[in-house]
């Protein structure tokens, strides 16, 4: 008989609720593992690993950047030769693939694991095969541990696999009376500075932030994460016109890529702009087709932070899946005071777009509402 005081650390009584609990807990190490990758790893996964022996984790692992090796590589590494009967915990199944690296399946039965603990199975069918193989050799395999938590991690890389499109998160910052700024056109600041560390933090996050023309025009962004983690999105801006102001924060792309569609005619844009804007030219300048070719550059993640008339188009075009709305506890009131999002050419409250899997969360003086569209 074992006594209580023998068992492995953080292992409880009741054998099957320990184990239970001590998944939960190692799934979500991997989780916060896998986040580091961030902003990083398009168009592949963020994936964490961890190995557990004897009830102690000896080794840590995550997918820091695409054609870079996966975390269950990097977790064996660290554990070494306790790898060999001990328990590998992953947030998103093993891949059973070569791509730019091998299979991450084979690493792990070369390694002598005994147990595969999965988060989620893989969406790809290219990569997907890992539990098979693995069983198949004879490695026990345990699924579906904290599934909804990996995949609201992986949800951009889910869309992408599933629909070949970027996943779209539309953000904006209100007045509680629903104004983005004042008659004048003012809008520095509707929100306080919690608020845009929060969104520079996304911005980190995220492959490409999205703007339109008259953004450029008016407020000059950097668009940039502001020296809040050490990365910076790709910066994009529709304009079919090409009338933008010939110096800017955005042309300055030391800091971070800028990359301008537009529907000028590939003859007439040179000199416009700095060389080292890159400038795309396409016949017909909509939402879908800069995501069709942001997918086609391995992009997963699209944060918009556009105007209300390129909110509307968007949104009709059914590109965004997630909204950020920051609530500022203000009123500005205004007849002229532009809304977060324009005509969409809807009469009737019926015909309104619904969120649904709400969330609301208080950030300094103000609010930040998440939600996802109906059509996710």
């Amino acid at each position: 008989m074992v006594s209580q005081n023998n068992l492995p650390q953080g292992i409880a009584p009741d054998e099957n609720r320990g184990h239970k609990v001590e998944h939960s807990k190692m799934m979500h190490r991997c989780l916060e593992l896998a986040a580091q990758g961030a902003g990083r790893t398009a168009p592949n996964p963020m994936v964490g690993a961890v190995v557990v022996k004897d009830g102690k984790i000896v080794g840590e692992g995550f997918h820091p950047q695409a054609g870079q090796p996966h975390a269950e590589v990097f977790a064996l590494r660290a554990a070494e030769d306790a790898a060999r009967g001990a328990t590998l915990y992953v947030n998103l199944e093993p891949c059973n693939h070569t791509g730019r690296t091998p299979p991450c399946t084979e690493a792990v039965l070369q390694a002598g694991i005994a147990t595969v603990v999965i988060g989620m199975k893989d969406p790809n069918p290219r990569a997907s095969g890992g539990i098979e193989r693995l069983r198949a050799a004879g490695v026990n395999v345990i699924t579906d541990v904290e599934t909804a938590a990996c995949e609201r991690l992986n949800e951009a890389f889910i869309h992408r696999i599933r629909h070949r499109q970027p996943f779209s998160i539309l953000k904006y910052a209100m007045t509680l009376d629903g104004k983005i700024a004042t008659d004048t056109g003012h809008s520095a600041w509707v929100t306080g500075p919690e608020s845009r560390r929060r969104v520079h933090q996304l911005r980190g996050q995220c492959d490409a932030v999205i703007v339109g023309g008259n953004t450029v025009r008016q407020d000059n962004p950097s668009l940039t994460s502001h020296g809040v983690c050490d990365r910076n999105p790709l910066r994009v801006v529709m304009s079919r016109s090409l009338k933008l102001p010939t110096v800017a924060n955005l042309w300055q792309t030391d800091i971070a890529p800028t990359l301008v569609f537009t529907e000028v005619n590939p003859t007439q844009v040179e000199g416009r702009l700095p060389k080292s804007v890159e400038v795309i030219s396409v016949n017909a300048l909509t939402p879908m087709t800069v995501l069709d070719y942001l997918y086609a550059r391995g992009l997963s993640s699209i944060l918009w932070e556009c105007g209300g008339t390129l909110s509307a188009v968007a949104l009709q075009q059914g590109v965004i899946q997630k909204l950020w709305a920051f609530i500022a506890p203000k009123l500005i009131g205004g007849n002229q005071a532009p809304t977060p999002v324009g005509d969409m050419g809807l009469s009737n409250m019926t015909e309104a777009l619904a969120l649904h899997n709400m969330s609301l969360e208080p950030i300094g003086p103000d609010w930040l509402l998440q939600g996802y569209l109906k059509n996710v």
